[in-house]
C-alpha cells in the first residue's frame, strides 16, 4: 500500500495531468473522469511510478509501451463510449486502455498477441476490480465471436485498416486506428453508416508500435 506521503504526491501528479489533457484538447468530462479515477502508475513498472502521470509512452515489456495518456484520452473520445457500449480493443498491452474503457461502463473484449503481456494485463486488471474478456491472438482478425461492436480501438500503428475489424462494426460503431508507415501514423475515424458504407474522417499524426499480424505488419 502507498504511504500517505505517495498518495499525495501521485494525486498532484495526476491533477497536472488532467489539466495537460485539458489544454491540449480533451473536452469528454466522461473520459477526463475515467482518467482520474485510475491510478495509472499500477500499469507501468514500479522502477517508473515516479513518471507514470507525465504526458508520455513508457515502455512496459516486450519491446510495447503504455500509450501516452492524451492518445489514450483522445482515441477514447472519438469513440464516443456510452454506458453499457460493446468495445473490442486491439492491443491490450498494459491494461491501462481497457481499464479507462471500462470506467466508462463499456463491456470490454480485448485482444493480446504477447502471452506474456496478456497473462500480466489480465491478472492486474481482475486484481484491480475491473472485469473484461480476454484473448490472446492476432487482433487483426477481430474477435468475430462477439461481433457485432458499439466500437473498435486498435492501440497500434497499422499499415492498412484490416478488413475483418470493419466487418466486425454495427451500424452506427466506430473504428479508431492509426494508419501510416513504421514512422508516423495518422488517426483515423471510420463509422459504419449502413451495410457496407463507411464513413472515414482523419485526424492528428501519433506514433504507435505496430500492429503484428495477418492484416498488419
Amino acid at each position: 500500500m502507498l504511504s500517505s506521503y505517495n498518495e499525495l504526491k501521485f494525486r498532484a501528479h495526476k491533477k497536472r495531468l488532467l489539466d495537460e489533457l485539458k489544454r491540449k484538447g480533451i473536452t469528454d468530462s466522461a473520459v477526463l473522469k475515467a482518467v482520474s479515477s485510475i491510478n495509472r502508475h499500477e500499469f507501468v513498472d514500479s522502477a517508473l511510478a515516479s513518471r507514470a502521470y507525465e504526458d508520455t509512452a513508457l515502455p512496459i515489456d516486450m519491446g510495447q509501451t503504455i500509450s501516452q495518456p492524451y492518445t489514450v484520452a483522445f482515441q477514447t473520445q472519438l469513440l464516443e463510449v456510452e454506458k453499457g457500449s460493446k468495445i473490442l480493443e486491439i492491443g491490450t498491452g498494459s491494461g491501462y486502455q481497457c481499464a479507462v474503457l471500462l470506467e466508462l461502463g463499456a463491456s470490454v473484449y480485448t485482444i493480446e498477441r504477447h502471452r506474456f503481456l496478456y497473462n500480466r494485463a489480465k491478472d492486474l486488471l481482475q486484481k484491480l476490480g475491473y472485469r473484461a474478456e480476454f484473448k490472446c491472438g492476432d487482433g487483426t482478425e477481430g474477435w468475430s465471436a462477439y461481433a457485432p461492436y458499439d466500437g473498435i480501438v486498435v492501440t497500434a500503428g497499422a499499415p492498412v485498416v484490416p478488413a475483418a475489424l470493419m466487418e466486425q462494426l454495427s451500424v452506427g460503431g466506430r473504428l479508431v486506428i492509426p494508419v501510416g508507415n513504421d514512422e508516423r501514423q495518422a488517426m483515423h475515424r471510420i463509422t459504419c453508416i449502413g451495410d457496407n458504407e463507411f464513413e472515414e474522417e482523419v485526424f492528428d499524426d501519433f506514433k504507435f508500435v505496430p500492429l503484428i499480424g495477418r492484416d498488419g505488419w
